[in-house]
């Protein structure tokens, strides 16, 4: 009797421990009734139960997609461009993780809904929502909230935006259930205070809050951060904080990887007719559906491997990152003459998994926090990239570029290195400058420039962006720039 008590004793513990394993990460909170905001909140491992991870040392791939009702939701009420009802389904939806856990077996992702689509009740959005619940149930993908659509500043107030984000997120923990919380938001671009918000009231520490070199694209333009995760500063969200005191707890991520040598073009251009961007990279849209599967996917492993490689062995660790929206799944409903990129995406997954097999696909959640673990500041800050083009569209393939990236500043190189010509300089943002984001938009209007552009910018706009000689650089601007890299300065 003693020993079958004994053993009816071990299987209900063992029972309860298999209970709490299998529950996905959680962060409990408590919320003050006359603010409505969180008290405290309980930060959990940035990883399934069961994996330990030490940041350095890793390839990292982050993907996320967007579900929307309009193109740009404006604000709760109003929206900008098309209506993408029709093209959200859940057979795409379906169609769209099949093809990611097919290729990539134990992904992870973010799915990202806009505030008209957590509202909207008809039957093709509310399939979809009960799917997405089921994949962070199955494959532990993360679900949280989008702000607006990509440009939520652009249109709304700095308190409206706040106002946003709380009952966004909100939305988002009572259609998953169980106490759950994300641990990032997608936001496209997002402002300083914002971001503060988000860490000191929502308890939230990581955002897609920029996009990198984006510049006379879409409704909003953001130029000037660094393109791999950092803390904000409190004076600009493209800015890296400079000390304690200016440092926002909320790493900021970029949301599409693009190559650098577009990333140069201040407006888009066309070569044999077809539209190369600046965001050109990994992006879909850039890439596979304006240039066909074949070129398409030919640029996305160029740029990915522009940091998977050489990256790498510079830093020391390396990033690549994407945003795709649901609705280019079934794009074809809505354009005959476009493709859904399936068949591109298929070809990257499994190149990239060849090429890199010991890359971490997980959120955009678990990437940020252990990013946050490893880096307290920005002070170690230093990334580098040097990256050559790779033949399609706008991406020169005798061009070299070299960037060098940290809390101080920012500096880019170019060189033809076919026929091996001296570099030129062509941006040089420096980040220990004041700074200072616009006002909030006025009712009715759009605050579409949010760049931070200062001394040179690489998008050659200004009579002073012109490329030089590093040399031409005032003394202690070089000064400045050999205390962070001896040696790179000839002769100084």
């Amino acid at each position: 009797m003693k020993k079958n008590k004994i053993l009816c004793n071990i299987l209900i513990l063992m029972f309860f421990q298999t209970v709490a394993w299998a529950q996905p990460a959680i962060n409990l909170f408590s919320t003050d009734e006359n603010s409505g905001y969180p008290e405290k909140l309980k930060t959990t491992s940035p990883l399934l139960k069961g994996e330990s991870l030490n940041f350095m040392g890793n390839r990292y791939f982050t993907f996320s997609t967007v579900v929307r009702v309009n193109q740009i939701e404006t604000s709760r009420d109003k929206n900008s461009g098309v209506d993408e009802a029709g093209i959200h389904s859940p057979e795409g939806a379906r169609k769209f993780r099949e093809t990611i856990e097919k290729n990539w077996p134990g992904a992870r992702i973010t799915w990202t809904f806009s505030w008209l689509a957590l509202k909207d009740q008809r039957p093709n959005y509310l399939e979809i929502k009960k799917l997405v619940v089921s994949y962070h149930k199955k494959y532990g993908d993360e679900i949280t909230f989008l702000p607006g659509g990509y440009f939520a500043n652009m249109y709304n107030s700095r308190e409206q935006v706040n106002r946003d984000l709380h009952e966004g997120l909100k939305m988002v923990s009572e259609m998953v259930g169980g106490g759950y919380r994300p641990q990032s938001v997608v936001a496209g671009f997002l402002s300083a205070e914002n971001l503060r918000f988000l860490a000191e009231e929502e308890g939230i520490h990581v955002c897609q809050g920029n996009i990198w070199s984006q510049y006379a694209v879409d409704n909003g333009d953001g130029e000037g951060s660094i393109s791999y995760p950092y803390y904000p500063s409190r004076e600009h969200f493209c800015k890296p904080a400079q000390g304690k005191e200016d440092l926002i707890d909320c790493v900021n991520l970029d949301g599409w990887t693009v190559d650098f040598l577009n990333a140069r073009y201040p407006v888009p251009r066309f070569i044999n007719g077809i539209r190369c961007g600046s965001r050109q990279g990994v992006g879909p849209i850039e890439t596979i559906l304006r240039q066909g599967t074949e070129l398409g996917t030919k640029e996305i492993l160029s740029t990915t491997a522009a940091h998977f490689d050489t990256g790498f062995e510079l830093n020391k660790f390396a990033w690549v990152t994407c945003i795709w929206e649901l609705g280019l799944v079934d794009l074809e409903k809505r354009d005959h003459n476009r493709q859904n990129g399936l068949d591109g995406l298929e070809i990257w997954l499994k190149e990239m998994k060849r090429r890199w097999p010991e890359t971490k696909f997980i959120t955009h959640g678990e990437f940020g926090m252990l990013w946050r673990e490893q880096f307290k500041n920005n002070d170690s800050i230093n990334y580098q990239f040097v990256q050559r083009g790779s033949g399609v569209c706008g991406s020169e393939p005798e061009k070299e570029i070299r960037w060098f990236m940290n809390k101080d500043f920012r500096l880019a190189f170019l060189r033809d290195w076919k026929t091996n010509t001296p570099e030129k300089l062509i941006d040089f943002t420096r980040y220990d400058l004041k700074a200072q984001e616009p006002d909030d938009p006025k009712p009715g209007q759009n605050t579409r420039n949010w760049s931070l552009f200062n001394r040179i910018n690489q998008k050659g706009l200004r009579p002073q962006d012109k490329p030089i000689d590093i040399g031409q650089l005032p003394a202690s601007e070089l000064l400045m720039i050999s205390k962070r890299y001896p040696g790179l300065i000839p002769n100084l």
